[in-house]
């Protein structure tokens, strides 16, 4: 026979698996608005019956009711992997489309201040001096001019080197915050280990953890592999930056100036140097790709490419003008003389100079024509019109790192869109839904109230047996 006390033991199981029910609920409620929470749910399971043996252990047998085997984290480890991996790539072009997005801006083109108008006025200042050699306002102008190109070009290039050692500064700081997320990744194993090994719940502790291999992803890519021990090992580059309670610590190398920086940055592990780490995403990735060295055939990094652009402009203005300019005559009766020169020691457009300092300096004709000869002048005036022109040369400079910040957008827009997707995707699984959880209170409440009924009604039972029995014909 099933024991009067047996059954008031099963409605106490049913009692505390709905408050446990109505506590994870509220749980859920509270965190409804907290980033990383994972809802959670009351995993149970009925007690069989127990075995009877011998002389009365015929008959049908409930089971002893409810048992709350645990907590359960509602997560999904393919969502939450999909997410890292988009974090990774979002990180990535994240980066690329911020730095080319400010280089474009850097340019200042179009505009009247820009490159492209300075080259024009330079070579119209130059048809100027052709038509009237000898006076100074036109000498004037176009030294004015001159000078003017040389320093946007020199303020262009140092637009972009201030870029570079910015980023190569804050590529520090993203490699703190991976060693940081990397050591407390490693302090939460331990402690969900053991928690685990206590049988005490770690659901909150394994989404702070959640949380860290995302911002790790975002930063550095890289995959993370469950043990069964409940630690995760997280892997960058192919190797174990967490392996279960240890965290290993990586490094950027590198100069923090472009001109100094000709071997590159990299980023290291600290107990293995001079071995560079091979990224697969993240905003670390994406800084290293923008602060590469420049490559033959412009594959090299998008900032080194453009000053390298810049000092190829400034060669290339100087050599046209100059190869012209010195078959001219100055006022000395003299020839080969150049118009632009460079100042040892520095970049090409950065040393940018212009040698003449008035008319009777300014080669401007060939000493045949006489005093109003301005043949070399319009014929400098002319290179704007060739077909190898710096014009050209800046035109197509500033096409493709247009070009390129555009893709590099592009790309952004779509990484962050397959990152929003991810996210979506695991939060329709892990996210808290309050209209489930309010159906699932209004359950909780329903059985805790069933079984607080199951409980009255077994001990008024046990009351009529315990003070009622032996009443009848007293």
């Amino acid at each position: 026979m099933v024991s009067t006390f047996g059954s008031l033991a099963t409605a106490y199981r049913g009692l505390t698996a709905a408050r446990t029910g109505l506590d994870v609920v509220g749980q859920n409620i509270a965190n409804v608005n907290t980033e990383g929470y994972t809802r959670q749910r009351v995993t149970q399971s009925s007690i069989e019956a127990a075995a009877r043996v011998g002389l009365f252990s015929s008959g049908v047998q409930p089971g002893q009711g409810v048992s709350v085997d645990g907590i359960a984290r509602i997560g999904d480890r393919f969502a939450d992997a999909q997410v890292r991996g988009a974090a990774g790539a979002a990180g990535y072009q994240g980066v690329r489309a911020s730095v080319t997005a400010a280089l474009e801006s850097s340019l200042n083109e179009p505009s009247t201040t820009g490159i492209a108008s300075q080259l024009t006025k330079f070579w119209s200042a130059w048809q100027d001096v052709s038509n009237d050699p000898s006076a100074a306002a036109p000498a004037a102008v176009l030294l004015g001019q001159a000078n003017t190109i040389a320093q946007t070009l020199s303020t262009g290039y140092k637009a972009v080197d201030d870029q570079w050692t910015s980023h190569r500064q804050q590529l520090d700081g993203l490699a703190s915050q991976l060693n940081s997320a990397a050591t407390q990744v490693a302090d939460l194993n331990v402690r969900i280990r053991t928690a685990t090994q206590q049988g005490v719940s770690t659901n909150e502790l394994v989404d702070a953890r959640s949380a860290l291999t995302e911002k790790i992803a975002s930063l550095a890519g890289g995959t993370v592999r469950d043990n069964a021990d409940g630690t995760v090992d997280v892997l960058v580059g192919g190797n174990a930056l967490v392996s279960g309670d240890s965290a290993r610590q990586v490094k950027v190398t590198g100069d923090y100036t472009l001109a100094t920086a000709s071997s590159g940055v990299s980023l290291e592990w600290t107990h293995r140097a001079g071995d560079p780490i091979s990224l697969d995403g993240g905003s670390i990735a994406g800084s290293l790709s923008v602060l590469a060295p420049a490559a033959p055939g412009g594959t090299g990094g998008v900032l080194a490419e453009a000053a390298a652009s810049y000092d190829a402009l400034a060669t290339q203005l100087a050599a046209q003008v100059n190869a012209v300019h010195s078959t001219g005559t100055t006022a000395d009766g003299t020839t080969g003389h150049a118009f632009f020169g460079f100042t040892a020691g520095v970049s090409a457009a950065r040393g940018l100079t212009v040698l003449p300092t008035g008319a009777s300096t300014i080669a401007s004709g060939n000493g045949t024509g006489g005093a109003l000869d301005g043949s070399v002048a319009r014929a400098v005036g002319q290179i704007g019109l060739s077909v190898v022109s710096p014009d050209r040369t800046w035109g197509s400079i500033v096409s493709t790192i247009g070009a390129t910040a555009r893709t590099e957008a592009d790309r952004s827009t779509l990484t962050d869109l397959a990152a929003t997707s991810a996210k979506g995707r695991q939060l329709s699984t892990a996210g808290v839904s309050l209209d489930e959880e309010n159906v699932n209170l209004l359950t909780y409440q329903h059985a805790y109230q069933g079984a607080a009924r199951v409980m009255t009604a077994i001990d008024e039972m046990l009351d009529t047996l315990i003070n009622g029995m032996g009443r009848v014909g007293r």
